[in-house]
């Protein structure tokens, strides 16, 4: 019994160490982009929200084609709340509005530019 457990716990801890941790927090809306144009195909504008994290990364967060966004909602220099985890991110408004958007850049926030 005890040999199966020495096994089992160290794949089960290497296991969430590749699955990633999610990285959430409050932080301030640097910038909204426009990513792209929209045409025929893809009828959405898409949008990069940048946020620095409270881990001292700076990501960039764009919006999907399916997903319809007001910019409005998103005003920069505004609290948010930010969850990421792997290539996925979500940010959230004090007023509740919630977008999905897909990590598209990562830099350490005390990079020089």
């Amino acid at each position: 019994m005890r040999t199966l457990l020495a096994l089992v716990l160290p794949a089960m801890f290497a296991l969430s160490a590749i699955a990633g941790t999610k990285e959430t927090g409050p932080t301030v809306l640097k910038d909204v982009q426009p990513a792209g144009t929209t045409d025929k195909h893809q009828k959405h504008q898409r949008y990069d929200l940048i946020f620095t994290s409270t881990a001292g990364r700076e990501y960039t967060c764009r919006t999907g084609e399916k997903t319809s966004v007001k910019a409005t909602d998103f005003v920069v220099g505004n609290t948010v709340t930010y969850e990421v985890k792997d290539n996925k991110g979500k940010v959230k408004t004090t007023s509740g509005k919630q977008v999905s958007c897909m990590i598209v850049r990562v830099a350490n926030s005390s990079a020089p530019r």
